[in-house]
């Protein structure tokens, strides 16, 4: 009886994992249950798979396609649709487009605010599928609109739907609309969605430039039925390099909105794999409801004001959705928490529950248990890497495996973290063990409420562990059923944390695997009293030897294969100014398809103005000479070079003489330019725009683009240097090359240009 008492705790702990990932969205065997609202999974599903047949970047064929599918659907519910074709420029990404926006109106009854549903219909250049990113977004709204209009209710407010146009290329369409169109002045609430992998959950994250109080509020009266969020995933999502289009309309208009997104699968993330077959449909899903949920509450809701004069922490809870209190409580909290803590200690220590020598020592196994735990997995994790050099060509940082090897590092921190523990046991006063890890967690606390409220929520396992202190304090009861009730008590701190757990490294790539091995240890430390036990090593050999076979597993299915492609790079340089070609490789792994160049006599190392810019600044690791093929380039001609007082001013245009798809402006030294635009398009509003070196213009070709044409004014005694790379996507089908296709096993390689030819050259000027 006593050993199945034993593993009462145990089941409990491992409920709950399950009880918090399978809150956090819906399943397909609730789907009629959950949506009772008309949407319809296989409609959606049938227009993701006509939309993302093939690549659809801008300036491609298959952007056309979608554009002209897209259209036509939202006709055919009886929307007069509007094409808002808008050069649009953004500084920050040193990128410019001709954008072309999806537009359409439902009028409301009223002459409130509007609310705009918003995702965006480009893929990624220039191999993505775009099925999750965002074909899964266009079709939540495309199908949830349908659903909405079958109801044939009134609603209040004007429903506006913007399919943008070069979200991927710097939220340019959100851009051309937030500065150009009429009806972007009267909106008063935007959800964007979106997706960042194939798979999980779609997490909501708030948009704003004020206080999130009024909108987190009108989110729940919304009653979404599987709200995931937490406060401290939006300071989170800020420190990344990733911006969506609703960005924009915050920062550029200062309108509030939500952001829905899932990152679960991230190794599919702008690759030839976000395919319709690799959609989690469950994540679709939850979009869905998202949608379904706060399009009628919205949409008959007052949109005038949704600003706050109070921030508030949230984070999912156990049966109620949702936990949210104000920031200001944080620090109040904190100091109940610290003021509980020491009258408990004190009657423990003179209860004899808790004893000083044995707090004492409790410190050991935490701090060392914690530092172990985020060391061996960030020093494994480089080892690891070695050992596979080809995961460096995996740019994301997410492996195929990556499942597994989060696995196999939080059994092995189990490991490391109990062994630390065992022979801390046998403490005849098991209450002390629990003084550490509280004093920790209050420390965090605190700086946390000065620092970064948004993690609030983590006082909550804070007071829970008291709570765990005071009944060990102050009761007698058997250490079977005081481990069931300690158990029953952490439920929320399990249940917070667990998929935090899994989080970190599925969306910041597992380099960040330490910090999930951090976490695990703070909150075992929390669980200790679950866990105490003298004799039983069961639960420490159990995670040794699952921790051997997940990295067994992982270390078996480290390779590639159909299902999980290769992602290889190659790139023909031609220089028009020394008359010199070369071809070169992201590629830190050589394989059969790179071989077929990189097979002898190449150089490892860069090209000097030859990689174009690129999300995580990767730059080519080989780079090989070879016979210079002269294909023919665009045609650039001064139109204006003149003088004027102290200033130059310039003009010229570029003319493609075969398909161009970006062109990227490059300076190696210090220019500034005031009045620059691009096809009439302003950069930086005109003001003065200072480059050290370096890239500092990307134009992406759009279909209707026939010229484009740069105008600026600089110092006369200024010296101007620019090289133009002209990029073109068809080195695989370009009649100067015999490039042999890559294998079913293999896909180009996302975040960099690739299969192109790039033909550099000077402007004289």
């Amino acid at each position: 009886m006593k050993k199945i008492l034993s593993f009462i705790p145990i089941l409990i702990v491992l409920g709950t994992i399950y009880w918090s990932f399978s809150d956090l969205k819906p399943s397909i065997s609730t789907q009629k249950d959950l949506l009772q609202t008309g949407f319809s999974l296989d409609n959606a599903l049938m227009h993701l798979k006509n939309i993302s047949q093939k690549q659809h970047y801008v300036g491609s064929e298959g952007h056309q396609e979608v554009q002209k599918y897209l259209v036509g659907e939202l006709e055919k519910l009886g929307f007069e649709v509007e094409i808002q074709q808008k050069v649009a420029a953004n500084k920050k990404w040193f990128a410019a487009t001709t954008t072309e926006n999806i537009i359409a109106k439902l009028k409301g009854t009223s002459s409130g605010k509007s609310l705009l549903l918003l995702s965006h219909y480009d893929a990624a250049m220039f191999s993505a599928l775009g099925a999750s990113d965002a074909g899964s977004g266009v079709v939540t709204i495309l199908e949830g609109i349908r659903a909405f209009l079958a109801k044939n209710t009134d609603h209040k407010n004007d429903i506006i739907i913007l399919f943008s146009d070069a979200e991927e290329l710097g939220l340019l369409g959100a851009q051309a609309f937030v500065e150009h169109h009429p009806w972007a002045k009267n909106i008063g609430l935007v959800l964007n969605f979106e997706a960042r992998g194939s798979g999980g959950p779609s997490y909501m994250l708030l948009e704003t430039n004020g206080k999130n109080s009024k909108l987190l509020s009108e989110f729940l009266a919304a009653k979404p039925n599987f709200p995931a969020a937490n406060s401290l995933m939006y300071s989170i999502y800020k420190m990344l390099p990733n911006d969506t289009d609703l960005t924009v309309f915050r920062a550029n208009a200062n309108i509030n909105g939500f952001n829905f997104a899932f990152i679960g699968d991230h190794f599919d993330y702008h690759t030839a794999q976000d395919s319709f077959e690799r959609l989690d449909h469950e994540s679709l899903l939850h979009q869905a409801d998202y949608l379904m949920s706060l399009l009628p509450y919205f949409a008959n809701s007052n949109l005038e004001n949704l600003n706050s004069t109070e921030d508030f922490v949230y984070v999912n809870f156990p049966f109620i959705g949702l936990l949210t209190f104000p920031f200001s409580w944080v620090l109040q909290f904190c100091l109940i928490a610290t003021f509980l803590f020491l009258i408990v200690v004190f009657f423990g220590i003179g209860l004899h529950k808790i004893t000083v020598k044995g707090s004492l020592k409790g410190f050991i196994p935490f701090v060392v248990a914690t530092i172990l735990s985020g060391g061996i997995s960030y020093l494994l994790w480089k080892l690891i890497v070695i050992l596979h050099p080809h995961y460096k060509d995996i740019l994301h940082g997410f492996t195929y495996n990556g499942y597994l090897y989060i696995a196999g590092f939080m059994f092995l921190n189990l490991f490391i973290i109990q062994k630390m523990y065992q022979s801390f046991f046998k403490e005849e006063k098991p209450a002390s063990l629990l003084v550490a890890p509280l004093f920790f967690w209050l420390i965090i606390s605190f700086i946390i409420s000065g620092y970064l409220k948004g993690a609030g929520f983590f006082i909550i396992p804070v007071f829970c562990a008291l709570l765990i202190l005071t009944i060990a304090v102050f009761t007698n009861l058997q250490k079977h059923t005081l481990r069931i009730l300690f158990a029953i008590i952490s439920i929320p701190t399990i249940y917070i944390f667990s998929p935090l757990i899994k989080m970190f490294p599925v969306g910041l790539g597992l380099k960040n695997i330490f910090i999930s091995g951090i976490l695990l240890s703070l909150v075992f430390g929390l669980l200790v009293l679950v866990f105490y036990q003298k004799k039983n090593r069961f639960l420490l050999n159990l995670s040794g030897v699952l921790a051997l076979f997940f990295f067994g597993y992982a270390t078996v299915n480290n390779g590639f294969s159909d299902e999980n492609k290769k992602p290889n790079s190659l790139v023909y340089v031609q220089n028009n100014d020394e008359k010199t070609a070369y071809f070169g490789t992201y590629n830190q792994t050589l394989d059969d398809f790179t071989a077929q160049v990189f097979n002898e006599g190449f150089t490892k190392g860069s090209l000097q103005n030859a990689e174009t810019k690129s999300k995580y600044n990767t730059r080519f690791r080989f780079y090989k000479a070879t016979d210079f093929k002269d294909i023919e380039s665009s045609k650039i001609s001064i139109l204006k070079d003149s003088v004027r007082g102290e200033n130059r001013m310039i003009e010229f245009v570029i003319k493609p003489k075969r398909k161009i798809n970006k062109l990227e402006f490059i300076t190696n030294q210090k220019i500034s330019l005031t009045n620059f635009t691009v096809n009439d398009a302003l950069i930086n509003e005109g003001k003065k725009y200072t480059v050290k070196n370096g890239t500092f213009l990307i134009y992406y070709v759009a279909n209707t683009d026939k010229q484009i044409t740069l105008s600026f004014t600089i110092d006369k005694k200024e010296a101007i240097d620019i090289i133009v790379n002209e990029i073109s996507f068809d080195l695989l089908t370009h009649p100067e090359f015999s490039i042999k296709p890559r294998s079913a096993a293999m896909m180009p390689m996302p975040f960099v240009t690739n299969d192109a030819i790039i033909i550099s050259k000077k402007i004289s000027l």
